[in-house]
């Protein structure tokens, strides 16, 4: 379950900013800009990984409810629900829930606003190309890690709709071969977020260990 919370993270490693060319940073920096000036949104996505030399061949489905730095994401039957101090990682089959400080941010963590900006920080960027994806227009930019000998990738691939500045599709190469494609099926700007999604009530989780870090 870990591997997969952290292919879906996409080895969130926070760096030192390299040098970008010109036209994929403006891009990039206007999509940050957007995503932070929500007050809240929604999104549903899928993560493909593929790979041959594991054998690996998986499609799971998640959504994600993000209010300031408040979140709640849900993936692969399990759920994360951050109050903006503390995260709790709610694992189903286990019955465990980890518990740890929001400020943490390791390379296991599924915050959704930072899904949405993954490119800030430890990264270079590449403008390639435009091309249509699914009938929309898009940029497509190529990230390169910063360390490359700290993470197991080597290229993150941005598919960002022209207009709407939004992020459709990300596609990891990683170091073994594996490929893992991240789209987002739908994305609702400014929404009434549950109240319930953002508080972790223990009470529901009765029979459930709860692990603090």
């Amino acid at each position: 379950m870990k591997y997969i919370l952290t292919l879906i993270a996409f080895s969130f490693i926070f760096i030192t900013k390299a040098q970008s060319d010109e036209k994929s940073e403006k891009i990039l920096n206007q999509v940050s800009k957007e995503i932070k000036a929500l007050n809240s949104f929604y999104l549903e996505f899928s993560i493909q990984i593929n790979n041959t030399a594991t054998g690996e061949n998986s499609n799971e489905k998640g959504k994600g409810y993000v209010k300031g730095d408040k979140f709640n994401a849900e993936v692969a039957g399990n759920e994360l629900i951050s109050n903006g101090i503390k995260i709790w990682t709610i694992v189903h089959d286990s019955e465990v829930v980890y518990e740890s400080d929001a400020d943490d941010d390791d390379e296991e963590s599924i915050n959704p606003k930072k899904l949405m900006t993954l490119w800030e920080t430890g990264f270079k960027s590449k403008y390639v190309k435009e091309e249509t994806l699914n009938n929309q227009k898009v940029h497509v930019i190529s990230l390169y890690p910063v360390n490359p000998k700290e993470v197991q990738y080597h290229t993150i691939t941005l598919y960002i709709a022209q207009g709407t500045n939004e992020l459709k599709k990300a596609i990891m190469k990683t170091k073994d071969g594996g490929t893992m494609t991240y789209s987002i099926s739908k994305f609702t700007k400014n929404i009434d977020v549950p109240a319930d999604k953002l508080i972790f009530d223990a009470r529901k989780y009765p029979n459930y260990q709860i692990i603090k870090d």
